[in-house]
C-alpha cells in the first residue's frame, strides 16, 4: 500500500467526513438532488503556480511565508501540497469539502452588498494552526480525510447563477492553500458579473495576494493578535506577513475588513487594543471595519472562558476613542454594536440582529438621514 493509500484509509477508518458539520441539510438535500454532485476519492493533479526548483528534485514553496522545501512525496505545511518527482501539485484543485449559502453578514462584511447571500466553499488545509481553531476538522486535515465532492470554477458559477446568488466566498478553511482554485473560479465568475470575497487569515506572500486582488472585490482578514507572541505560540504563524498582507489589500483599493477575535487573558489587554487601533488608522484607515469577536472554547483551547461581552464593549470604546469609525461587537446576537452608526449624525445607518438586516438606511452610498458618504461597497 504507497503512502496516500494508507493515509486515505486511515482517514476513513477515523470516519472524518467533513460535509457532516459544515454543509447544512437544505444544501446538501437540494444541491446534491437538483445538480448530482457526485464525491470524488481522487485527489487533483495540477501543477501549482508558485513555486522554484531547486537542487536534488526538491521544490521551495512561494505562496506563503513559510517558504516551505518539500523533497520529493512529501508536502508542505498545508498538507495540500506535494511535490512529485519535481513537480510542486496542489491537492484540491476542484475539491470541495464544505460548501454553504451564508448570509455576507456572517463572513462577517457589514459593508459589502449587505443583505445578500453568498456561496460558500472550501477545500481542506490550512497553512497556520490556531489553537482556537473552529473548523479544525477541515483545516487541519489532509484532503484525504474528508468527502470531497468534484466541483469545477464552472460548477460554482452555475450555482451561483441557478440560484441568483451574487456572491462567491472562499472561507472555512484557509483559502490561501487553494489559490490556484480560487483564483480560477474568481476570475471565471467575473466572466458573469458574479462578485468574490476572501476569508483569511491573511498569511501569503505579495506575488500571489496582488494576483488574487486583480480578480476579487473584497477581503476579511481574520488579525489574530497584535503581538508577534500570540502569533508564535498560539497560531503557529508571524504577525508581520499578515500585516504586510493588510496594507498591500488597502493599497489596492479593494473593500477590507478585519475581524479581531478576543482571547481572555491571551491578547485582550488595554494597551493591545489601543496599539491594535493606532496601527489601523496610521497604516491604513480610520474607515478599516474592525470587529471585536467574541471567542467561544474550540479545538485545542478549551481551558478559557468565552469572552466577557464587557471585555468587547471596552475593546470597542477604546477604537472608538482612537477614531476609528466603525467598530463592531461580534458574536453577540442582538447587540447594538452590531450596527453600522453615520459618523457624522450618529443615526443608525444598518441595523442588524445576527447576521439579518433589520433596516438599511444608507442610499447611493450615504446616510439617508445627513447625506455623510459611508464606505463601503453598496448595491
Amino acid at each position: 500500500m504507497d503512502r496516500r493509500s494508507f493515509v486515505h484509509r486511515l482517514g476513513a477508518t477515523a470516519g472524518v467526513a467533513c460535509f457532516g458539520g459544515q454543509i447544512c441539510d437544505m444544501v446538501l438535500g437540494t444541491i446534491e438532488n437538483a445538480y448530482a454532485f457526485s464525491y470524488t476519492e481522487s485527489l487533483s493533479d495540477v501543477e501549482a503556480r508558485y513555486y522554484k526548483k531547486l537542487a536534488d528534485g526538491i521544490v521551495e514553496c512561494e505562496l506563503c511565508p513559510r517558504g516551505c522545501r518539500v523533497s520529493d512525496v512529501e508536502r508542505g505545511f498545508c498538507g495540500v501540497r506535494e511535490n512529485q518527482k519535481g513537480i510542486y501539485k496542489t491537492l484540491v484543485y476542484s475539491r470541495v469539502c464544505s460548501m454553504n449559502i451564508d448570509p455576507i453578514e456572517k463572513k462577517p462584511l457589514f459593508h459589502f452588498h449587505p443583505g445578500t447571500s453568498a456561496f460558500s466553499i472550501a477545500t481542506a488545509g490550512c497553512n497556520v494552526n490556531c489553537k482556537f481553531c473552529q473548523n479544525w476538522d477541515i483545516s487541519q486535515v489532509r484532503p484525504e480525510q474528508v468527502r470531497n465532492v468534484l466541483l469545477t470554477p464552472d460548477d460554482v458559477v452555475t450555482q451561483c447563477k441557478n440560484r441568483s446568488i451574487p456572491t462567491i466566498a472562499y472561507t472555512y478553511s484557509e483559502p490561501v492553500v487553494f489559490h490556484e482554485y480560487m483564483y480560477d473560479t474568481a476570475a471565471r465568475g467575473r466572466e458573469d458579473g458574479l462578485k468574490s470575497v476572501v476569508i483569511t487569515g491573511g498569511y501569503i506572500k505579495e506575488k500571489p495576494l496582488l494576483d488574487l486582488l486583480s480578480v476579487v472585490d473584497a477581503v476579511k482578514v481574520d488579525l489574530k493578535a497584535f503581538s508577534e507572541k500570540y502569533y508564535s505560540e498560539i497560531v503557529n504563524g508571524q504577525l508581520q506577513p499578515v500585516l504586510d498582507t493588510l496594507k498591500i489589500i488597502h493599497q489596492s483599493g479593494k473593500w477590507l475588513e478585519i475581524v479581531y477575535l478576543v482571547v481572555p487573558t491571551l491578547n485582550d489587554s488595554d494597551s493591545e487594543f489601543e496599539a491594535l487601533c493606532e496601527w489601523v488608522i496610521g497604516s491604513l484607515s480610520a474607515d478599516v471595519p474592525v470587529h471585536f469577536t467574541r471567542f467561544h472554547p474550540m479545538y485545542l483551547l478549551t481551558n478559557l472562558p468565552p469572552t466577557p461581552v464587557a471585555t468587547l464593549e471596552k475593546a470597542r470604546a477604546i477604537a472608538k476613542k482612537a477614531g476609528l469609525r466603525y467598530p463592531y461587537i461580534g458574536n453577540v446576537p442582538g447587540h447594538t454594536a452590531e450596527n453600522t452608526y453615520c459618523p457624522k449624525c450618529g443615526q443608525v445607518a444598518i441595523e442588524r440582529y445576527g447576521y439579518q438586516i433589520v433596516k438599511n438606511n444608507i442610499a447611493a452610498g450615504a446616510c439617508s438621514f445627513c447625506g455623510q458618504v459611508i464606505p463601503g461597497v453598496w448595491l
